[in-house]
């Protein structure tokens, strides 16, 4: 069975390309979710790649992990900054989670700055555009074939 990566996006990221392109590019996220399951290719990783605008539907595939699934790549958009339910999600999983942005959210309005998803996270990409989703492949590549080779996490996880 292949190792698969789950990649969630949150609200608003269906309208990429179209939505503030000088923040968020011109890249849609279908274009994304093709260069995602691309590079996963190379790595041998299967991609499962969703995007929802609703906070309960992204903690419920959160929630719905199964065996295969061995890391989480997130981009929660806006419930960066609000969602308690989506990080309390990620905890419960414990799976390696990597929370990727579009946009430099230090570089916006001071209400982007804080993260709820950052404590949970084994670590974060910003500002790098789509980039940072294949940065983001490469470093759970990696991680898994750590913990598959008995070298553990790269870095120790998250308490809960």
């Amino acid at each position: 069975m292949p190792t698969t990566v789950l990649i969630l996006n949150g609200p608003n990221l269906n309208l990429l390309g179209r939505r503030e392109p000088t923040v968020y590019g011109r890249e849609t996220l279908d274009d994304i979710a093709m260069a995602c399951r691309a590079h996963g290719d190379r790595l041998r990783l299967r991609v499962d790649f969703r995007q929802s605008n609703h906070e309960g539907e992204l903690v419920d595939w959160i929630q719905q992990t199964h065996a295969d699934v061995r890391g989480i790549i997130l981009n929660a958009a806006a419930y960066t900054h609000t969602s308690i339910a989506i990080p309390d999600a990620l905890r419960a999983v414990g799976l390696p989670t990597i929370e990727v942005h579009l946009s430099n959210i230090h570089a916006r309005e001071s209400y982007r700055h804080h993260s709820f998803i950052a404590p949970v996270a084994r670590g974060s990409i910003i500002g790098l555009g789509s980039q940072g989703y294949l940065l983001a492949l490469d470093a759970l590549a990696r991680m898994i074939a750590d913990e598959q080779s008995g070298v553990g996490p790269i870095v120790s996880p998250v308490p809960t």
